[in-house]
């Protein structure tokens, strides 16, 4: 770590603790013998989201969860399971090194999340989501719903 005073490059730890969510680090200059505070972060890796169109835009929590929102309008679904939610999607990918994820991926994670918390939620999410264009998208979203249940 380089010196603030002097320009030095070698420093040596003296204290180190945790602070506010980083690394809190008291250094000496081996050259001046001054002290200084470093801060130590993690970095996340952005994450992009490969739309279907194959255009990328980075991910935004906000957005899925405006998306779960629209779907549970004037449901019995809670924000914490909402959450949930949100939370079960970035789970998916955070073990991964892999900082793309696909719309479509996002999407199902989703659905399997809202057909086990509330079948109106999860069809109102279907129908965006799978882009129906008429009714037998729809009548094939509840079959599968009514199919589920039956086993």
């Amino acid at each position: 770590m380089k010196c603030p005073y002097c320009g030095n490059e070698d420093s040596k730890v003296i204290d180190s603790r945790p602070s506010e969510g980083r690394k809190r680090r008291r250094r000496e200059c081996t050259a001046c013998g001054k002290r200084f505070t470093t801060y130590e972060i993690v970095e996340a890796p952005l994450r992009i989201v490969i739309k279907r169109d194959g255009s990328l835009e980075p991910y935004d929590r906000n957005k899925l969860l405006t998306g779960i929102y629209h779907a549970i309008k004037k449901r019995p679904v809670t924000i914490a399971q909402v959450d949930h939610i949100a939370d079960r999607v970035e789970d998916t990918y955070a073990g991964s090194w892999n900082s793309q994820m696909t719309s479509d991926k996002i999407g199902t994670v989703v659905l399997e999340e809202l057909r086990h918390l509330d079948h109106i939620a999860y069809i109102r999410f279907a129908s965006v989501y799978q882009d129906f264009k008429d009714v037998a998208g729809f009548i094939a979203a509840i079959t599968s719903l009514t199919d589920s249940e039956d086993e």
